[in-house]
């Protein structure tokens, strides 16, 4: 046999021997024996999670989030809208390096987790899967835990990991921020076995990163100029002073004042008056995308009437009139459905019934969460939820089309195929 060692051998074997010394470096360490530190990121985590009362050389399952609990948190989370800018930078280089693609949210709860099959396997029986925990407190230093805490990118390589049965593992992982404001978001990560990682892949997640955080700036960018093109008519209407602002209090327009560039709403605003810091009293009404804000005056009456208008076949739409007039707001087929399926039922539905109406299966009742509150993200205040109606106050109309057969002729929901005639429940 040859004596030369090729590439391939000399990668393996420096990866081998960078493990033992890692290793040596832990059992120092926790020994309190260790004349050689670890990385001071590293470091840190290791003290933290001893405090925490993490187990060194055994794993700690914790129960995952139910499917429900897992739907809307991936639902209702931001990150969901970079999926595709995070599929297409990082997904193929996971694969074919053997790795996985870890997205999580800001509490470090597993929402996505995709790439090569083998090595999935190999995360689930590690209780590394959708819905699970993995902070520093629960599994101990990792890359994504760590960098929750230490709010930038890290790479925990091998014996690095704290829990012994981690040690074959490397992962990679970068911080996501709400560009907006500096908020946390959650995590990017990369994870494989530590003998097949590429040094390159702690920059190549930071960078997706940032790029998923441009793409977050620019879809706010984007939602705040369409606030501003619909609000526009309306704040000219207004005597007095009036902002419009987005559901999370971005400025798109203002009247009678000079617009600043963020207002503290409440957590979960409702129409009708309230107090605001800088502006005091005001009036709160909604607006496609966000708020209209009336500063001072007594209370403004809630808009009244919510018209549904179906009689174009793909050009479902609603218009809401109230004091500072009426705007109108397009409506994808699914959300015509939902609004068509509510203004039917005024008395209110439950999500497992708005499930039977959509699909025929009440067991769908997390879709239609989902579904509902991205809606009423666009129409804020007109809808009530727990259970789902039109808002107090608001009663809505519906404008069909004459031939019965053309209402949402597309939809195959059984609520809308009773109405159309075709049979099948209607509640």
């Amino acid at each position: 046999m040859s004596e030369r060692t090729t590439g391939g051998d000399a990668g393996a074997h420096d990866s081998r021997a960078t493990a033992r010394r890692l290793a040596a470096l832990r059992e120092a360490t926790l020994s309190g024996d260790g004349a050689e530190a670890p990385r001071a990121v590293i470091d840190a985590s290791w003290r933290r999670v001893r405090g925490c009362g993490v187990d060194p050389d055994h794993d700690r399952r914790e129960r995952p989030l139910n499917v429900a609990e897992l739907e809307h948190r991936k639902a209702t989370s931001p990150l969901s809208a970079v999926l595709p800018v995070l599929h297409e930078a990082l997904l193929p280089a996971a694969n074919a390096a053997q790795q996985i693609m870890v997205v999580t949210d800001a509490d470090g709860l597993v929402l996505w987790l995709e790439g090569s099959a083998p090595v999935r396997r190999m995360a689930d029986r590690h209780g590394f899967d959708k819905g699970c925990d993995w902070t520093e407190p629960v599994v101990g230093t990792n890359a994504i835990g760590t960098a929750l805490v230490a709010r930038r990118p890290v790479l925990v390589h091998s014996a690095e990991h704290f829990v012994r049965s981690h040690h074959q593992w490397t992962c990679a992982a970068a911080p996501l921020h709400d560009p907006r404001d500096g908020r946390l978001l959650g995590t990017v990560d990369v994870s494989g076995p530590a003998h097949g990682f590429h040094p390159a892949t702690l920059a190549l997640v930071s960078a997706v990163a940032k790029l998923a955080e441009g793409e977050l700036r620019e879809r706010h960018h984007t939602a705040v100029e369409r606030l501003r093109s619909t609000a526009a008519p309306v704040l000219a209407r207004i005597g007095g002073r009036a902002l419009a602002v987005d559901p999370d209090g971005w400025v798109a327009g203002a009247v009678g004042l000079a617009p600043p560039d963020r207002v503290a709403l409440p957590k979960s605003p409702e129409p009708g008056p309230l107090w605001l810091p800088r502006h005091g009293p005001c009036v709160l009404e909604p607006l496609p995308g966000g708020w209209l804000i009336r500063i001072g005056g007594e209370r403004t009456p809630q808009p009244r009437r919510a018209l549904l208008d179906l009689t174009e076949p793909g050009r479902a739409a609603l218009t809401v009139s109230g004091p500072a007039g009426s705007w109108t707001h397009g409506l994808s087929p699914r959300h015509a459905e939902l609004l068509f399926l509510l203004a039917t039922h005024p008395e209110e539905r439950t999500a497992a019934e708005l499930a039977r109406d959509l699909f025929g299966d009440g067991g769908r009742a997390v879709t239609v969460r989902a579904e509902l509150s991205r809606l009423r993200r666009h129409l804020a205040g007109l809808l009530a939820h727990r259970p789902y109606r039109f808002a107090d106050g608001i009663v809505p109309e519906l404008r069909l089309p004459s031939d019965p057969g053309q209402l949402l002729p597309h939809s195959v929901a059984p609520g809308v195929r009773a109405a159309r005639g075709e049979g099948g429940p209607s509640a």
